[in-house]
Order: structure tokens, then C-alpha cells, then sequence
């Protein structure tokens, strides 16, 4: 069971960084939980406010549903408390309920509800899709706003009145207007996270917005430099942070671009690159080619040579 109410562990999340930890497969694209848990703690030795379990980072959209289980629980044994864990659910809205039922039996802390897989709602049926994962379980929901599943502020309202166990918005859509609408509309009473892709590229004109804290793909692979970046964010130490894009997260961005579901599959580059393979990605992604592997490896090693982003550190 969550030690937290849903209200705490929105308001702890809203107050640091938080990252998705990519999950690991063998050659055969098996689960391997040994690496995984050893990635987490890895992690969980820096300062990290929340971990996200079988998230897109952690590829939720080709795990077996039986998979997401094992793969939260492994992320809550590891964390042990230490900080908390949100667990991964989506497709449609029975498999959704039957994932936010496990995460809690499993002792996660909180649901980020994925958008259902492949079929366009009605506000009304999205809606409906969101209140019913937030009565299938007493943890805080935090729903996603991207691709198929962006709600308007009307609709947020609603589900809000009903629902006092919604209590996080996660923005991938990247339209400021609806963003801005959304806050004006429900103001504290969410917490707001960032979550288009390279949450770094946005994360200072968002912290404007409300937005306190994004989700870091960036912490799997390079975690002081991303703490040094959220800090600067929060500082707005604006020089750092140009800094820190143009010397890392634009070429990183560019490159990323060059493959569909690259999003995810750069990160796993990454790890290969600082030594921390976690394998590959799983099909239908496919992995950085071995070109585009060395271009990362150099930018990984310039970005951690150089002291820029920690300029709001001192």
C-alpha cells in the first residue's frame, strides 16, 4: 500500500525532478529484472522525486500486461520508500482498471494514465475512461495529455469535481493555449508536469505556465547533468539553461529526429554509451544505428566535460 495520500504525492512530485527509468531486455527482448533494479538504485542515488515505472520511456506500449506487474514491482522493492513510485497503465479502459488495481496491490504510489491505445474519443468517452481507472483504485491519477487522448479544461473540471483522486495533469501536447486555459481553469488544485518529448527543451517557458517539475529521459543516462539543468530551470538562470540547449539538448533533439520512436530508442543509446546497456529496444522500435551511436557518444562526453548547466549551482 501507497504511504501517501494522492494530494501528498502530487505536491511531492510538483517539487523536484522526476525521471522514467528505460526497462531493460535481453537479446530476446526478455524482462530482466536483476539489471533493471540495479539501474534504479542508480538512479535513486541522486536526487530524484519521483519514479515512473513502466512509463513510454520504459517502452509501457510493448509490455505484456503481466510484464507491467513485474516490472512496478521490481521499481517499488527497489525504491523502498526512498521516493515514489508511479506505475505505467493505459490501453483500453478494462486492461487500464485491471493495471491501476494491480500498481496498488503492488505498493506504487501513484497511476500515470497512457493514452487508450489506437481508437479517437469523444470528450465524453474520455472522460469516462479517466473516471473509471480513478474509482478502480485509492491512488493519485495523473492523466496524460497527448496524441489521442487530449481533454479541454471543461472536461478536466468535471472529472476533478468527481474524482478527488485526480490530482496530476502531464502536458504532451505542447499547445500553450490549451495549457494556460487548463491552469487558469484548475490552478493548484493539480500538480503540473511537463512531458513532450526532451521535457528539457520546454522546461523553462513551461515553468511560466505553472509547470514545476518534467520528467528527464536525460536522468537515465546523464543524471547530474540533468539535475544541474532542472536547477538552473528553477532558478531561472536563463543564460544556463540557453547554455545547456545549445551545447546538448538541440543536437541531442536533431539527432533524435532522425528515426520515428527515436524518442525512446536515444535513450537506451545512451546508456550503451556510458557503459549501462540495458539492451535493446523492443519491436516495432528499432535502435540507433552504429553511426548515429558514436555522434551521441560525443555529445555525451562534451556535455559532461563542460560546467555549463551548473551555473545556477555555483
Amino acid at each position: 500500500m501507497s504511504r501517501m495520500t494522492p494530494t501528498e504525492m502530487a505536491r511531492h512530485l510538483g517539487g523536484g525532478l522526476l525521471s522514467f527509468p528505460v526497462t531493460h531486455f535481453d537479446a530476446q527482448h526478455q524482462f530482466l529484472e536483476a539489471p533493471y533494479r540495479e539501474h534504479c538504485a542508480w538512479m535513486l542515488q541522486h536526487e530524484l522525486t519521483g519514479l515512473f515505472a513502466a512509463g513510454g520511456t520504459g517502452e509501457f506500449f510493448s509490455l505484456r500486461p503481466e510484464e507491467v506487474g513485474q516490472v512496478v514491482r521490481a521499481a517499488v522493492a527497489e525504491a523502498a520508500g526512498k521516493t515514489p513510485v508511479i506505475a505505467g497503465v493505459g490501453y483500453g479502459t478494462a486492461i487500464a482498471t485491471d493495471l491501476a488495481r494491480d500498481a496498488e496491490a503492488a505498493g506504487a504510489d501513484g497511476i500515470l494514465l497512457l493514452p487508450p491505445y489506437l481508437t479517437n474519443a469523444t470528450q465524453e468517452g474520455l472522460a469516462a475512461h479517466i473516471e473509471a481507472v480513478c474509482r478502480s483504485t485509492k491512488l493519485g491519477v495523473i492523466v496524460y495529455n497527448r496524441d489521442n487522448a487530449i481533454i479541454n479544461e471543461d472536461t478536466l473540471e468535471k472529472i476533478c469535481e468527481r474524482n478527488p483522486n485526480l490530482v496530476g495533469f502531464k502536458d504532451g501536447v505542447g499547445d500553450l493555449e490549451l495549457m494556460m486555459r487548463v491552469y487558469a481553469r484548475m490552478g493548484d488544485r493539480l500538480t503540473y508536469i511537463g512531458g513532450l518529448p526532451t521535457a528539457e527543451t520546454f522546461a523553462l517557458p513551461y515553468l511560466e505556465m505553472g509547470v514545476t517539475t518534467y520528467s528527464s529521459a536525460i536522468f537515465n543516462f546523464m543524471p547530474e547533468w540533468a539535475l544541474s539543468f532542472y536547477k538552473s530551470v528553477r532558478a531561472r538562470d536563463r543564460d544556463a539553461v540557453m547554455t545547456g540547449l545549445r551545447d546538448f539538448v538541440l543536437p541531442y533533439i536533431s539527432l533524435r529526429n532522425k528515426g520515428k520512436g527515436y524518442a525512446v530508442s536515444i535513450v537506451k543509446a545512451g546508456m550503451k554509451a556510458i557503459g549501462r546497456d540495458a539492451g535493446p529496444v523492443r519491436l516495432p522500435l528499432t535502435d540507433l544505428t552504429p553511426d548515429e551511436l558514436n555522434v551521441l557518444k560525443g555529445l555525451i562526453a562534451r556535455a559532461q566535460n563542460s560546467d555549463a548547466p551548473r551555473a545556477a549551482n555555483g
